[in-house]
């Protein structure tokens, strides 16, 4: 099969799990386990924070960073198809007492126009916006990325008017590439930041908050609460180790993979896309008859290539490190071919 629902099913290298094999180990609870203390003074130093933390997941991540930065009865800012809003199970409502304020962003590109105007300050009427967060690269919106100079002025315009700021950066070394600009610079104006070691980068486990020491002092009792204590987790920290620090500079070949699909994808009369919205390793399709796409993606599936729907219009293909370019070439092929049935 050809998977490309998402980097989510990339399986660990041969170095992974040889690093895994052989990782000391200790209770981490305890702050004792020295790959896991590798691991966090490393991401912190990538990204010129004080502090970080190894989590289970990406949105045990994010619900830590809401928790921190909000009080119960307060409003989140975000893009109305943040990662937070549809697809982490209400969590910010059912751990940390917050609703969220949607704005509607082209291509998920977030400004300080759209913040400033839904803004809320304390008063005996509204809930209070108690946190920005902001999603680099944006997967609903097709793996686009946000330019450093618009977070600058929503980082300057938040600052001012003393609200924090979050980063959902689940893909965020796929943005830096992107980019071009180093993920520490990418992300300097936010006080917290989460990022994925097990999507594009290829660890089977695993995502990381930085911050500065007394935010991640208080993130770990956070994760304790949610169940995020784990034990003897370098096993884990050994393949996050090699993720962090050897995975994002391929990540380059799953940019022209998506480019590639998306080339092909575009060049039949049945689909609707916007290339430009093509930046990362991310292609998400329309096609022209909006009642087809399930149908498509249960087409591909009987001809080996695995995908994913987006709401009931749209197609999600997803590159990463274990489909290569002859992979890819298969797929368009098919994809090609299934769509002149529909």
């Amino acid at each position: 099969m050809i998977d490309l629902r998402s980097d989510t099913v990339t399986r660990p290298t041969k170095a992974m799990r040889a690093a895994m094999a052989a990782a000391e180990v200790g209770d981490d609870v305890y702050g004792e386990d020295p790959t896991v203390n590798l691991l966090e003074a490393s991401a912190a130093k990538i990204f010129g924070r004080e502090a970080a933390l190894f989590v289970p997941t990406g949105t045990m991540g994010n619900q830590i960073a809401i928790r921190l930065h909000t009080q119960p009865g307060q409003e989140i800012i975000c893009e109305s198809r943040a990662h937070i809003v549809d697809w982490e199970m209400a969590m910010a409502a059912a751990f940390s007492g917050c609703q969220f304020r949607t704005v509607a962003a082209e291509r998920g590109i977030v400004t300080w126009k759209h913040i400033e105007s839904v803004v809320k300050r304390p008063s005996m009427n509204n809930a209070a916006t108690g946190l920005i967060s902001l999603e680099n690269s944006h997967n609903m919106a097709g793996g686009t990325v946000t330019p450093l100079p618009v977070f600058g002025e929503i980082w300057n315009g938040a600052r001012e008017l003393g609200i924090p700021l979050h980063l959902d950066g689940a893909r965020v070394f796929n943005a830096s590439v992107a980019l071009k600009v180093p993920v520490a610079v990418l992300t300097s104006g936010f006080n917290t930041v989460m990022f994925c070691l097990s999507k594009g980068l290829c660890a089977p486990v695993g995502s990381m908050v930085v911050g500065n020491r007394k935010l991640i002092e208080r993130a770990r009792m956070v994760r304790k609460a949610l169940g995020g204590g784990m034990r003897q987790a370098g096993v884990l920290a050994a393949a996050g180790l090699i993720a962090l620090e050897e995975m994002p500079k391929r990540l380059v070949e799953d940019h022209a993979n998506a480019r590639f699909l998306a080339e092909q994808l575009v060049a039949l009369p049945q689909v609707t896309l916007d290339l430009q919205t093509v930046q990362t390793n991310i292609v998400i399709f329309g096609l022209k008859d909006e009642s087809k796409a399930n149908e498509l993606v249960a087409r591909l599936k009987q001809r080996g290539v695995l995908c994913g729907t987006v709401g009931r219009n749209s197609v999600r293909f997803v590159t990463h490190h274990d489909v290569d370019r002859a992979a890819c070439e298969v797929a368009a092929r098919v994809a090609a071919e299934e769509i002149a049935k529909l």
